[in-house]
């Protein structure tokens, strides 16, 4: 029942008396024609019993008036009540059928109806017959009236309008003939009688309302019980059980049978412990959450949507399970009862996802979040146990250019396989994991021995720089390490590893497959490049650039054929900044581009004022390739400055394929299709050099310092690279330039084996501007002489 119907009756007063009598539903009731149908429907239960009075009541009156009233008159009220006792009962025995429906207006109003005919004729004998009788005659037809009024008031108080109307009318009628006859005190009596009797109707009626509406909600409530049974027993994943006071099932659900794949027969009285622990039962070692259930039952506590791993079938398998004690009627202890579901999908996720926040799923290796926890434990228990702990910090050299060359498909599986390599590396207290990219770690957690930790690893350099065999391709890239120990050198994970990534990146610029420890001065080191890389972004700014100029000249004829532009920096903060020192940091902070652009304008602008047969060389970043508008800034720089194109030789190296390959080679083709030439520098160093000489028409190879001076020391590899460069160039209709010519020795080899240009100390240092201006008009008074 919803609340309305519960505050029906929570107070009789609150009841008007016309809602009680069936004449107007109080309020808002819902459910009162269906109440009202159920009161009405009783009274096809005693439909006999009422019967049998009448014709019981026909009997005593002919036995009272016969022979005091003329026998037709008697004859005919017989008659009457006869009739309508019959319809009565007819009536009565049809409102069996509302019980399964609601009762109708109708049915009502010939109910009632009813009743007030049949008080009419039973009060018909204080009109026709007592005139004719004496008092004691009287007195006792009339008790039999009072009798039926009040079996009336009793039996019929599921339909009070009817039993108030009879018990009223018979009473009035008979009160009324009664003073006729001259007996006002008797009557006063029979008047006072019919009052209590429609009290007592009201009463009982009030009663019997009240007694059936706390039925119907205790219907309602076995229904919802009924429902939520069903529910858990035709639920594919919710079960009832019940235990007594020794753990053992009773009255097993088919959905629980069901759940412990086993036959209903057999799981009455078997220990639940025994059959979701498996295994566990006979060698004792439970799992925590089943320890911790057996707890529970035990100690008879309750417990709510509590996770329990279990083995069922010889699966393992999760299920929650809540539960709380049952008491007997005497309040003594009598087992378990609860509910339980099988949530192993959602346990299984769970762990997944926790899997997931902790590991890496390409390298199966743990992830960033779980090397930081592990750490944070060795920390601790470094601290402790006043021993050392250490984390060392992995990067990949070369990898970039496999990853960008190859694919990342590539680069994946060589991850992969570096992961493989590294597990297989750590012992006892060690833990490697990737911290992102082509990096990873390794927590260290008792690292007493220093030699430990370089023993370590320097065999993760050389086991990482071992060949890899994937899709086909022998692949090679080293590993530089950079240590921290703890809590030495921090004592927090944060300074651990922000050390060892500093004493990494030492390593790193040592040349890359280098293990290098923390040391304090690396601080220093790091401040150094932080405060250069924010000089080096205000630099353009306050005009610190300049440009110096290198001559290239004719192998033959050892005049001046173009200058190469090399960016110089005089900082205000640092003073002369090396160019292997500030390029490295401009190309990793992407500041190459703007400072690009800067050289590419200025050095077109020099070169405007020179002869128109000397050339400029200038030197581009992959950063600078790769950007959209690289070619528009070409064109920009030749338009503002009134330069020839022919007059730009634009130099890359290889490692401008190595990513975005067809973006480079795009905006090379844009810059060659402006009359631009373009230098392929430092050939033979990179990778893929052959590839791409075929697919772009390079006017120059530079072929790199390290082979000219192979080549002076007489190094056959050396001599045999820089023939074959010769020999290609020749070939494809390209000239070279040998770059880091010293000495005339070495300028007469390389003349000697048909470079066509030459490029180094020999022939002139790096110069300013005005420099190499004068040195052309040397050249010239030179060739006019």
């Amino acid at each position: 029942m919803n609340a309305k119907r519960h505050s029906l009756f929570a107070a009789d007063e609150r009841l008007p008396i016309l809602s009680l009598l069936g004449l107007q539903k109080p309020g808002d009731a819902a459910d009162w024609s269906r109440l009202n149908s159920l009161q009405y429907a009783m009274l096809s239960d005693r439909r006999f019993v009422r019967f049998g009075l009448h014709l019981l009541g026909i009997v005593f009156y002919a036995l009272f008036y016969y022979g005091h009233a003329p026998t037709p008159l008697l004859a005919i009220w017989a008659a009457g009540v006869l009739a309508i006792s019959i319809h009565s009962m007819h009536i009565d025995g049809k409102l069996a059928e509302v019980q399964a429906r609601s009762l109708s207006r109708t049915e009502f109003v010939h109910h009632t109806a009813n009743a007030l005919v049949k008080g009419l004729i039973w009060a018909a004998p204080a009109a026709l017959l007592v005139p004719y009788a004496d008092s004691a005659t009287n007195a006792w037809a009339w008790s039999y009236v009072a009798m039926l009024a009040l079996a009336a008031a009793v039996s019929r108080h599921s339909a009070p309008l009817a039993s108030v109307i009879f018990c009223a009318v018979v009473t009035c009628g008979w009160g009324a003939g009664i003073v006729a006859s001259g007996h006002a005190s008797f009557a006063a009596v029979i008047v006072l009688t019919g009052l209590f009797c429609v009290m007592g109707t009201l009463e009982g009626a009030l009663a019997t309302y009240q007694a059936r509406l706390a039925e119907m909600g205790m219907d309602e409530k076995s229904q919802v019980v009924s429902l939520l049974l069903r529910e858990y027993e035709d639920s594919d994943a919710d079960w009832l059980f019940q235990l007594d006071k020794n753990r053992r099932l009773r009255s097993v659900s088919p959905r629980l049978a069901f759940a412990l794949r086993r036959d209903l027969t057999e799981l009455e009285g078997v220990s639940f412990i025994k059959l979701i622990s498996g295994t566990a039962w006979e060698t004792g070692k439970f799992s925590s959450s089943v320890h911790l259930l057996a707890e529970k039952l035990k100690d008879r506590e309750s417990f709510s949507n509590l996770v329990v791993e279990v083995q069922i079938g010889g699966e393992r398998r999760w299920w929650e399970l809540s539960g709380t004690p049952m008491l007997d009627e005497n309040g003594v202890y009598a087992g378990f009862r609860g509910v339980g579901s099988d949530v192993t999908a959602q346990q299984e996720s769970s762990e997944k996802i926790a899997y997931l926040a902790r590991y890496d799923t390409l390298t199966e290796l743990p992830n960033r979040l779980m090397l930081h926890e592990a750490l944070g434990d060795a920390l601790r228990y470094a601290e402790k146990w006043r021993s050392r702990c250490a984390f060392l910090m992995i990067d990949l050299d070369r990898f970039k250019a496999v990853n960008d060359s190859l694919g990342h498909q590539v680069g994946d599986r060589m991850l992969a396989e570096v992961a493989k390599r590294l597990k297989a590396l750590m012992g006892e207290g060690q833990l490697c994991g990737r911290l992102g990219g082509d990096e990873f770690g390794v927590v260290i957690k008792d690292a007493a021995e220093k030699s430990q930790i370089e023993k370590l690893a320097q065999s993760i350099i050389v086991r990482l720089s071992e060949p890899y065999k994937i899709n086909d391709h022998l692949l090679y890239v080293g590993a530089s390490v950079g240590s921290a120990i703890g809590p030495r050198d921090g004592h927090s994970v944060e300074e651990l590893m922000r050390n060892a990534d500093l004493a990494l990146y030492r390593s790193k610029d040592a040349g890359g497959g280098e293990y290098c420890e923390y040391e304090p001065t690396l601080h220093a080191s790091a401040e150094e490049r932080r405060k250069l890389e924010l000089s080096l972004r205000n630099a353009l700014v306050n005009n610190e650039f300049l440009l110096h100029y290198q001559p290239v000249v004719d192998a033959v004829t050892e005049e001046v054929v173009s200058f190469e532009a090399l960016a110089r920096w005089h900082s205000a903060d640092h003073g002369f900044v090396s160019p292997g020192k500030f390029i490295p940091l401009a190309e990793e902070t992407r500041l190459i581009v703007p400072i690009g652009q800067w050289v590419l304008r200025e050095a077109c602008e020099e070169a405007a004022r020179w002869p128109g047969h000397v050339k400029v060389n200038i030197n581009v970043s992959p950063e600078q390739l790769i950007e959209p508008d690289f070619a528009a800034s070409v064109v920009r720089a030749l338009a503002q400055t009134g330069l020839a194109p022919e007059r730009v030789e634009i130099e890359v190296t290889e490692s401008v394929f190595l990513r975005d390959a067809g973006i480079a080679r795009r905006a090379l083709e844009q810059v060659m299709a402006l009359g631009c030439q373009v230098a392929l520098d430092d050939f033979g160093t990179g990778y893929s050099s052959l590839g791409y000489l075929r697919k772009l028409q390079f006017s120059t190879i530079k072929v790199d310092r390290s082979f000219v001076q192979g080549a002076s020391q007489q190094s056959a590899e050396s001599l045999a690279i820089i023939r074959a460069v010769v020999a290609m160039a020749d070939s494809l209709k390209m000239t070279t330039t040998a770059e880091g010519v010293e000495t005339i020795e070495e300028a007469e080899m390389i003349r000697s084996m048909g470079c066509t240009k030459i490029q180094g100390y020999y022939f002139g240092r790096p110069m300013t501007a005005e420099e190499a201006r004068n040195l052309i008009r040397r050249e010239d008074l030179r060739k006019s002489a």
